[in-house]
């Protein structure tokens, strides 16, 4: 077994998010900076990343975290207390939200009521990070998206033939409206496989466990699929990367936004999927 030197490691994970950050001028002065935080690996990583970023560029910008506590029993507690822990060992701003105090539903309650939890559970984070960063004044939002995500969502959207999800590939999304803050993916050309021996080389606290819903989504048999092939042939991820970087050319049309008739919320028709669930669930309270 070779043996890694962490200091190297280090040097080396830190020294990619940085040059993707710079190639793609993720950061610039004056940013306000909201990173995603669930206290997983990938999460934490990125509020590391970003910490470290600010201490040695010369790009002033602001960096604060938002965790969203989606109501579920016995596993997102332990992701919570880490996202406080790090942010605390860091001196970083975390504002704390839930799924209960926005929509008075616990994803727990809820989840039954559709195809898979993954559906209701992406809806409700996405509208409360954004609504979350929009009113903290946050330009962007950064995520914990690794090369791994990036390309599953790009066959799950492949595999749905859904070509418009397709422009939402990259390290970086525009704003579109001025109540939809533009996401950032500093890990988006690492694997997530590295990010797990970042946590355990550093002994970070993070939170480890599997969401107990996330085995009824294909995003899920996507990534049995792809940790097999990685086994068998190495850089098979990275060389799908690649080839959607060299290859993929979507013609981009600007999106035509609504604001929800009912929340006011950046909406691509007149009711935005949020409140759309929302009255969905209302009928079935009845």
């Amino acid at each position: 077994m070779v043996k890694i030197d962490k200091e190297e490691f280090n040097q080396k994970i830190f020294t990619r998010i940085n040059n993707l950050i710079n190639e793609y001028k993720l950061i610039k002065n004056n940013d306000k900076i909201a990173v995603a935080l669930s206290g997983g690996k990938d999460s934490v990583l990125t509020l590391h990343a970003l910490s470290k970023y600010q201490e040695q560029s010369d790009i002033d910008f602001e960096l604060i975290a938002i965790s969203v506590d989606e109501g579920i029993k016995g596993y997102r507690s332990s992701g919570l207390d880490a996202a406080v822990n790090n942010c605390k060992l860091l001196d970083i701003e975390l504002v704390e939200t839930s799924f209960f105090n926005t929509f008075n539903y616990n994803l727990d309650d809820i989840y039954q009521e559709f195809k898979s939890a993954c559906i209701v559970c992406g809806v409700f984070r996405r509208y409360i990070l954004n609504k979350t960063s929009h009113e903290l004044n946050c330009d962007k939002i950064a995520t914990g998206h690794n090369l791994d995500d990036e390309i599953q969502s790009f066959l799950m959207s492949f595999a749905r033939a859904d070509t418009i999800k397709f422009s939402k590939f990259g390290p970086e999304l525009s704003r579109i409206h001025p109540k939809l803050v533009p996401r950032i993916k500093p890990l988006w050309n690492t694997p997530e496989k590295e990010v797990g021996m970042w946590v355990l080389m550093n002994n970070i606290d993070v939170h480890l466990e599997e969401c107990p819903y996330s085995y009824l989504s294909l995003r899920s048999k996507i990534k049995g699929f792809l940790n097999d092939v990685e086994d068998k042939i190495p850089q098979t991820k990275l060389n799908i990367l690649n080839s959607f970087v060299k290859s993929l050319n979507v013609e981009t049309k600007p999106p035509v936004l609504y604001e929800c008739k009912y929340c006011k919320e950046p909406s691509s028709t007149d009711v935005c999927k949020a409140c759309e669930i929302l009255k969905l669930l209302e009928d079935i309270d009845k």
